[in-house]
């Protein structure tokens, strides 16, 4: 059976058609990506209420469009390095403002802003502000009081407006049992290591969000570190009750049995004692100088 020569000249012009639609939709998607990196933000509507009384029954769809724009637009501009966040509160607003009862928003939205920069938007009070209106508007959900009283203990370091965050979350009959103990915890001692590490061990192990995780991960690697130099700096107080001076180095530790071997930081790099005997991170270790931008 013979072809139809114009048949086949037809189909080809229709795929060379198709690919240039295909490159010229291409070429527009990279112009609007690249304009939105490098023009000022912009959100169209800033009204929650004017969107919640157009969007009527459709309210939680829009807001879950506005809630994945929020994470979206976070996400891109760390992907750019690009620490201008004027647009997240706008976004977290709306979204709320339409749904008050969309529980993410609220919980990692208040991450997003309440950190430093880069890793956060700096705004603080701002995330305040967010979940404060989510415990009126869920007063029932007790992991709000968890996420207020970690952005007062570690974004504002404020311990006594944390106990009570905490103290608060845990009169609901539901929450964890820990919830009671970190109120008290920090009642008594402020900050402290071990506080920290659990704090971010719980952002770690709830966030689904991988920026959220990083971050808190890093926490861990560098709150791990300084809880191991505390150990040290335990065995080097007891060596000197014991022998009357300051250990010169960690090895003299470990022969006095203070120490099982000379302990290593996450990186895998040897602490060391400085000149006041005090533990320390090696030189040569990466983490030194993640430790001294934390501080």
């Amino acid at each position: 059976m013979k072809r139809n020569p114009i048949r086949g000249l037809l189909l080809a012009l229709v795929v060379v058609a198709g690919l240039g639609c295909v490159w010229q939709l291409q070429k527009r998607i990279d112009g609007i990506q690249k304009a939105t990196a490098t023009q000022a933000d912009n959100l169209t509507i800033r009204s929650g209420r004017l969107l919640k009384y157009m969007s009527l029954e459709y309210s939680p769809l829009v807001a879950a469009m506005y809630w994945t724009r929020a994470v979206q637009y976070y996400g891109e501009k760390h992907r750019l390095h690009d620490s201008n966040l004027e647009l997240l509160w706008p976004l977290l607003d709306v979204t709320t403002t339409i749904d008050p009862h969309l529980l993410p928003a609220y919980r990692f939205g208040a991450i997003f802003l309440g950190q430093k920069k880069p890793a956060g938007a700096g705004e603080p009070e701002r995330a305040i502000e967010l979940l404060q209106r989510g415990i009126r508007e869920n007063p029932g959900e007790w992991r709000l009081y968890q996420d207020l009283g970690n952005l007062y203990y570690l974004d504002l370091r404020d311990y006594a407006k944390a106990s009570t965050a905490f103290a608060e979350g845990s009169k609901n009959p539901q929450s964890y049992v820990w919830m009671k103990i970190m109120a008290a915890k920090i009642a008594a001692e402020g900050e402290s290591p071990e506080t920290s590490y659990f704090l971010w061990q719980q952002i770690y192990e709830t966030s689904k969000d991988p920026a959220i995780k990083k971050n808190a991960e890093e926490h861990l690697i560098l709150l791990t570190a300084t809880l191991d130099m505390k150990a040290i700096d335990q065995a080097a107080e007891q060596f000197e009750r014991q022998s009357g001076r300051r250990a010169a180095r960690i090895g003299e530790l470990v022969e006095a049995g203070f120490l099982r071997s000379v302990p290593k930081d996450p990186e895998g790099y040897p602490y060391v004692l400085g000149e006041s005997g005090k533990a320390e991170l090696n030189l040569k270790s990466p983490l030194l100088e993640k430790m001294l931008l934390a501080k």
